[in-house]
């Protein structure tokens, strides 16, 4: 069976925020109890942050095809999502007398410099993207599995925030995109003008009297002949009509 919409499989975010996700769940697992959190509170908050961060940049890039502004606030939401799991894990530090890892200790460096392998799955996508997310997580068990909760908050962190930083330029990415080639709701204006030019190329639409250009039937929005058909072209709004055409339209009743 050919499973549809997983372009995300291969994106790094997606994959660094599924490493994310298993990692808090394992976390709370094993840190959290009744004395710290007696009503699972914290549990809950974490693991759905984290669980957020993955579903909503999973969500957000099948969106692409259809919503790009869909796409682009899923992913900010995603990116929102991470934040406020970050602030946990410093809070889990501040918490038990600890600061997170300077950014010139040995940990913090051995942690910023373990990068993520380039998935190269063809097909099978769902077995061989499970395998390479858990391979990836492993390069960081080291600190993950330690059994000591201030290496693996502190490792989090770092994760949490490198997700961050990546989210950050993903979204400028897809801004850019929208900039040049627009959204769901440009393409299908751009669709329907086409379609209604090439139905009055069909039918001979008649001609704007001053530039020469074929003219359809229009509907007024607006003024005293709200609602009215007349006859406008179909490249241009009613001002630059006025402007460069210099021309009437042409009333239908």
């Amino acid at each position: 069976m050919k499973i549809l919409n997983t372009g995300y499989f291969w994106l790094d975010t997606w994959i660094l925020a599924n490493i994310i996700q298993l990692s808090t769940q394992n976390f709370c697992r094993q840190y959290l109890n009744r004395r710290n959190d007696p009503c699972g509170r914290q549990y809950d908050q974490m693991t759905q942050a984290a669980r957020s961060g993955q579903a909503n940049i999973a969500e957000g890039n099948s969106r692409h095809n259809t919503s790009r502004e869909t796409e682009m606030r899923l992913t900010d939401v995603a990116r929102a999502s991470i934040a406020e799991l970050a602030g946990d894990y410093t809070n889990w530090l501040l918490f038990n007398e600890s600061v997170p890892w300077s950014i010139k200790s040995p940990d913090h460096i051995a942690v910023c410099n373990t990068s993520l392998d380039r998935p190269t799955y063809k097909y099978d996508v769902q077995h061989l993207s499970g395998l390479h997310i858990l391979t990836q997580k492993h390069k960081f068990d080291k600190w993950l599995e330690s059994g000591d909760s201030i290496l693996a908050a502190n490792c989090l962190l770092i994760l949490c925030n490198r997700l961050i930083s990546m989210l950050g330029k993903q979204i400028k990415n897809q801004l850019e995109t929208f900039k040049t080639e627009g959204g769901f709701k440009e393409a299908l204006s751009t669709e329907r003008l086409e379609y209604r030019n090439q139905q009055n190329q069909d039918s001979d639409a008649p001609r704007c009297p001053k530039c020469g250009k074929p003219m359809i039937k229009r509907m007024a929005k607006k003024g005293e002949k709200h609602w009215q058909s007349f006859l406008g072209l179909l490249e241009l709004s009613k001002m630059r009509w006025d402007v460069e055409c210099r021309g009437k339209r042409v009333n239908l009743i």
